[in-house]
């Protein structure tokens, strides 16, 4: 069989129609389709305000810069995570605290989270893993407690749902957070190529990051600080980035929004049936969707009791793209160069010797489905 990635974009004809109809146009960079596809994030998500960017990690870098995040200021996210969740916070200067993980869910446990604030800490960056929601309403009451900012690193949840008071709230809505970051990487939900957004229902948090991702510069009118000199007056107000995202990616992106419902519902049916097949082998875990969530399953991990890395070349062999998400980022080289030293997260070090991440996109087929399962299996003698 061909070689099976963990992950992959699913492109049709119709998205390379909307790119194509794009590159034919007026406006290859700041266009209509910036603003539409925002539109369109918003609607999905029930957030007031989205603003697109050329990346994830760029989202999550205004996001700081927004918050206000400076030197000496601690902002607490997860170890289990790509670098971005936190190497944003050190590019504001901030220094980050790594709370521990959920030995269930692998998200980030609010209790940790409760220990590890002090009077140094500007906010806490919650990552919703795999695609299944934090304890936001627990993590927005520690906020709250303590004046703290909240970013939600969303890059793994686009179409996640967790229920307030028995009605289902989008992940992205920022019913408790300040501001959510989403993901547009081909691995993704929906790809933009590279790209990413930040959402967020506050209109002051929208005007500054408008500013940061386009050189800090306005031309906005009711924004001027000085004296308007012509219509090709414009003004720097702060020291921004240029962040932004061409025309034609939104393009692309407004397409496979449009089949976001579809895209999860596929990873959903994946899922169970990995679910399904795996229940009950001994030496053998999975995350379990906990009640009141429903993920977006971005990946599928396995946690295997011993043999993680005889799993994992078998898998290779057999030509399943399986991979490891993700190594505590705090045992990173230039981490430990920091002064983060091994265990400080037992829960999130223990996760990451068992973990394998096992393929799951939505054009995936139940053939494909069916030969990772019997290779799974018949790797550690199920």
């Amino acid at each position: 069989m061909k070689n099976i990635p963990y992950g992959h974009q699913y492109i049709c004809e119709r998205d390379i129609g909307e790119v194509t109809s794009a590159l034919r146009s007026d406006w290859l960079t700041q266009g209509p389709r910036i603003k539409k596809f925002e539109e369109a994030l918003c609607k999905k998500t029930g957030a007031k305000y989205a603003v697109v960017v050329s990346s994830g990690t760029a989202a999550l870098h205004i996001a700081c810069l927004a918050s206000g995040i400076k030197p000496g200021d601690e902002v607490i996210t997860s170890p289990i995570t790509f670098v971005a969740s936190s190497n944003c916070i050190l590019y504001c200067g901030g220094k980050v605290v790594f709370a521990d993980i959920e030995n269930d869910t692998i998200n980030v446990d609010p209790g940790k989270i409760a220990r590890m604030v002090t009077k140094a800490t500007k906010a806490i960056i919650p990552v919703h893993f795999a695609g299944q929601p934090c304890r936001m309403e627990k993590i927005r009451a520690i906020s709250r407690k303590h004046g703290l900012t909240v970013i939600e690193d969303a890059a793994h949840a686009l179409g996640a749902k967790y229920k307030i008071g028995g009605k289902w709230v989008s992940v992205g809505s920022c019913r408790h957070s300040d501001m959510a970051v989403l993901s547009f990487h081909p691995v993704k939900h929906i790809t933009t190529g590279e790209g990413g957004a930040v959402l967020t229902n506050e209109q002051n948090i929208y005007e500054k990051l408008c500013l940061l991702r386009s050189h800090g510069i306005t031309k906005a009118r009711e924004q001027f600080i000085g004296t308007e000199e012509g219509g090709w007056y414009y003004e720097m107000q702060c020291l921004g980035y240029n962040y932004r995202m061409t025309d034609f990616q939104c393009a692309l992106g407004m397409s496979q929004l449009n089949k976001i419902d579809l895209f999860n519902e596929r990873r959903r049916n994946i899922a169970e049936r990995y679910c399904e097949a795996f229940k009950g082998i001994e030496g053998l875990k999975f995350i379990i969707e906990r009640e009141g969530v429903k993920s977006s399953w971005h990946i599928f991990v396995l946690m295997v009791t011993d043999g993680r890395k005889r799993l994992y070349e078998k898998l290779r062999a057999s030509g399943i793209g399986v991979n490891v998400h993700y190594r505590p980022v705090y045992l990173q080289p230039y981490y430990q160069r920091l002064g983060f030293r091994p265990g400080s997260c037992p829960n999130a070090e223990s996760y990451y010797s068992k973990a394998v991440t096992i393929p799951l996109y939505p054009d995936m087929t139940d053939r494909q489905v069916s030969y990772v399962i019997s290779k799974v299996k018949k790797a550690i003698g199920a």
